[in-house]
């Protein structure tokens, strides 16, 4: 007779057990809820985030393409300093002056301010492209390097290209310059993509955009030379007209 009740009594309290876990549940979650800490966005540069999206995306297919130039043009790669005092000796390697149209950032070391003659006249030609049309300088940050030089750039620069093998920093040629892309406006920016567009089209540059470092990488071809004395005037379209430009020219 006592079984009974105490079955009844413990299925009540089950019961009851159920009822008031069933009502806190939405009170306990709502209050999960309210007091959980709110999601913000972060606040971007100045008020706004800018989209890198270069028109020249480094890639390993264009370090190929500009050892394949070195290669073609039986051009060493420059170990050390001695050897680049040689060159310099020999006027294989011509100094980069500034100007008005070009300053050089202050931190390259004057010895490494050298770079092949065509790859020089290409920097004094985009420099007074630029220059007229903004009336600003454009600035020099790299040109030769040796072997030893991008060993070094490479413990601190893990983007930087290797110093030996099939896709070697072309610099160690003296073929190709970097151009500083910080701080320039949109329509700065994209004058100069569309000047290296024209070119790179013809096969007289190859050109990279950098990201980490914010610069116009350039490898110059010996064939601009050639281009450069049957001009007579100096790429200044946009990209969309230097299509028609080549196609008519072909």
């Amino acid at each position: 007779m006592i079984q009974g009740p105490r079955k009844f009594g413990t299925l009540c309290a089950l019961l009851f057990a159920m009822i008031f876990m069933i009502g806190a549940h939405p009170a306990a979650f709502a209050l999960h809820r309210a007091d959980a800490p709110r999601k913000l966005k972060r606040p971007s540069h100045h008020g706004r985030r800018w989209r890198w999206n270069p028109m020249f995306r480094p890639s390993h297919e264009s370090l190929l393409r500009q050892n394949e130039e070195v290669d073609r043009l039986q051009l060493p790669r420059i170990q050390n300093d001695d050897e680049l005092e040689a060159l310099k000796a020999s006027h294989a390697l011509v100094p980069i002056e500034e100007s008005q149209t070009l300053r050089i950032q202050h931190a390259l070391d004057p010895s490494r301010r050298y770079c092949r003659s065509w790859t020089r006249d290409f920097v004094q030609d985009l420099s007074e492209a630029y220059y007229r049309e903004f009336h600003d300088q454009i600035q020099l940050n790299s040109a030769v390097r040796t072997v030893k030089v991008q060993k070094k750039l490479r413990r601190h620069n893990r983007n930087a290209a290797p110093a030996e093998g099939e896709t070697a920093s072309s610099h160690l040629a003296g073929i190709t310059v970097d151009l500083q892309r910080r701080g320039m406006s949109k329509e700065q920016i994209r004058f100069v993509e569309q000047y290296l567009f024209y070119l790179k089209a013809l096969g007289l540059v190859e050109p990279e955009e950098e990201r980490r470092q914010w610069v116009f990488h350039i490898m110059v071809s010996d064939r601009y030379n050639e281009w450069r004395q049957s001009q007579t005037f100096f790429p200044r379209h946009p990209a969309e007209e230097t299509v028609t430009a080549l196609s008519g020219a072909n």
